[in-house]
């Protein structure tokens, strides 16, 4: 079921990782990605493994909420492991086979590049609220203003994208049943027959939409928002000691991952 998606959700709690400041999560998670990409041999991808690990378990995010959120990339995931499967050269797995012991590697670890980082991002928007990932991320790009980019509009944009993804997937799991009480058939057919039945989904989903965003621009308007500069916050961002640490272990896990490079592991 749609519902059971958890993409852009926030799970509040009172775990370190919640309690870290939101640009030092943003820093953490980018250099967790340039870790990722970098890590080449399995000696590296287990020091990833392990690192994510222990921070699903830090902010007591399940396992079974990382698997409802990976539920939409897992065709990306499968097709992904499939083209490096059959379309990568070297030795054959047996005489006459397009697959090779190199394609099987690199398959197995093209899934595992792909779904760490998949969990490593959703558990910076499990751990972090809109609000916040939206001042960390304003405040992290505030030098931009000087070149007059609209800093404040952008982030505040992302940050509205991203928190109505759940009431979105919400929406269309209503029109569906909806839809299917009225007889539609959504499972049976096959992939182009699959697509054409959704098709109907599009056009009450959108009007939803358009009319959420219009309710929302009046509410904004009724407040006399206006964002930007003289914008008061009731959080104020501060780092503390934590967050130099987790700084400090975020680039002390690239430097790791380099030297395993290096060496070749």
């Amino acid at each position: 079921m749609l519902k059971d998606i958890t993409l852009g959700q926030y799970f509040p709690g009172n775990t370190v990782i919640h309690r870290l400041d939101p640009r030092t999560k943003l820093i953490f998670v980018l250099l967790y990605i340039i870790a990722l990409f970098n890590a080449k041999g399995w000696a590296a991808n287990g020091v990833m493994i392990a690192v994510t690990l222990l921070s699903m378990a830090i902010s007591h995010i399940s396992l079974k909420n990382i698997f409802k959120g990976l539920k939409p990339m897992m065709f990306i995931i499968a097709l992904t492991a499939l083209l490096n499967l059959f379309y990568t050269q070297g030795t054959p797995i047996r005489e006459g086979w397009i697959i090779t012991w190199e394609g099987i590697e690199r398959s197995v670890k093209m899934m595992l590049r792909i779904t760490l980082l998949i969990t490593g991002t959703f558990l910076l928007t499990y751990t972090t609220s809109p609000m916040a990932l939206t001042d960390g991320l304003e405040r992290l790009m505030n030098p931009l203003k000087k070149l007059h980019v609209p800093v404040h509009e952008m982030t505040l944009m992302m940050s509205m994208a991203l928190r109505f993804i759940p009431t979105l997937i919400e929406e269309t799991d209503k029109i569906m049943s909806a839809q299917k009480a009225r007889g539609a058939d959504f499972e049976t057919g096959n992939l182009i027959e699959r697509a054409k039945a959704l098709l109907p989904i599009l056009v009450p989903l959108f009007v939803s939409a358009f009319r959420r965003a219009d309710e929302l621009a009046v509410a904004m308007e009724s407040r006399c928002y206006h964002g930007g500069e003289g914008r008061t916050r009731l959080k104020q961002l501060h780092f503390t000691g934590i967050d130099f640490v987790a700084l400090f272990l975020g680039l002390l896990l690239v430097a790791g991952i380099f030297v395993l490079k290096h060496y070749g592991l």
